[in-house]
């Protein structure tokens, strides 16, 4: 269904909406279990890594625990998709790197570009905040099959420097951090994923879901939210003070 809105800013959500669940399953997830390992062994001394590994001590209650603990700990959370802090800090860090190797090129649908490309040239500000670290969020933008996406995006937020993604005290942070605390109905939210819909809503956030055939939501749908099945079915004009 085709939606136009006037806003201010517009906060994407990645997997799903912007690119493919199964790009980031099926390419991204093997990719950063084959470099656990050394990843942990050679980079302890680097402060994203180190402060990762002090996380997931603390989540496993065992504050001696060892790199093959820790190694063994990650997997078994990615094979949960379980949206651990710890765990995007750390496949952001090997993703970023296999990015700027060009092992990696990021997945966006068809659909996307060309519309980020139209809003931000409509005078929309452009976000991003997905379960994924700020840093693999830059590398994806950076690395697409279009080149450097990052000058279209102004702030990037994950569940470390914003929250979890279905509390709406995230989203309230977010539109502090947007200057838009005294009116978050202008800023517009897309995600495919209705819990964090209705969390931004609550936030006072306007809401678009965004239903691809293929994803996982799909079937679920997005329950009571305005929605679309592309980006191209949705108009956004830059609202004013």
């Amino acid at each position: 269904m085709s939606q136009a809105l006037t806003v201010d800013s517009v906060v994407l959500d990645i997997e799903g909406t912007t690119s493919a669940t199964g790009f980031v399953v099926d390419v991204l997830y093997p990719y950063s279990r084959s470099r656990f390992g050394a990843l942990l062994s050679e980079r302890s001394g680097d402060p994203d890594v180190a402060r990762a590994v002090a996380q997931v001590r603390e989540e496993l209650g065992d504050p001696s625990a060892d790199n093959v603990r820790i190694e063994k700990a990650l997997n078994a959370w990615l094979d949960e998709d379980r949206k651990a802090t710890p765990l995007k800090t750390l496949q952001g860090v090997i993703w970023s790197e296999g990015f700027a190797r060009g092992d990696l090129v990021s997945h966006f649908y068809d659909d996307v570009i060309p519309a980020l490309r139209t809003w931000h040239a409509a005078g929309v500000r452009l976000h991003v905040y997905s379960s994924g670290s700020v840093a693999a969020q830059r590398a994806w933008f950076r690395s697409s099959p279009e080149g450097d996406l990052l000058p279209l995006v102004e702030g990037l937020y994950d569940t470390e420097n914003a929250g979890p993604k279905q509390d709406p005290a995230s989203y309230r942070a977010i539109a502090r951090a947007l200057g838009l605390a005294e009116a978050p109905e202008r800023v517009l939210f897309l995600s495919d994923r209705p819990g964090e819909l209705d969390a931004a809503r609550e936030a006072g956030w306007r809401t678009v879901g965004v239903r691809r055939p293929g994803e996982p939501y799909y079937e679920q749908g997005v329950g009571d939210h305005a929605q679309a099945g592309a980006f191209d079915e949705i108009t956004l004009f830059r609202s004013t003070p």
